[in-house]
């Protein structure tokens, strides 16, 4: 494959280096990092939906209906 923006080739994915047993440049396996991310967005998203909507916003979703 061309990249068009600087005419250097790129490498063809590896994958056996997208599996998550086989591990990162770093030295450490990927899915480790992948779910400690997963995680945490998970957990703040639950947060957040868990919320109580503060009454400003509903008293403005009020006077829109």
């Amino acid at each position: 494959m061309q990249d068009d923006r600087d005419g250097r080739r790129r490498r063809k994915p590896d994958p056996e280096r997208e599996s998550p047993d086989v591990p990162a440049p770093g030295g450490r396996p990927r899915r480790g990092r992948d779910d400690e991310v997963g995680n945490a967005l998970r957990s703040a998203y639950e947060r957040m939906v868990n919320e109580d909507i503060p009454p400003e916003m509903l008293d403005l979703l009020g006077k829109l209906g």
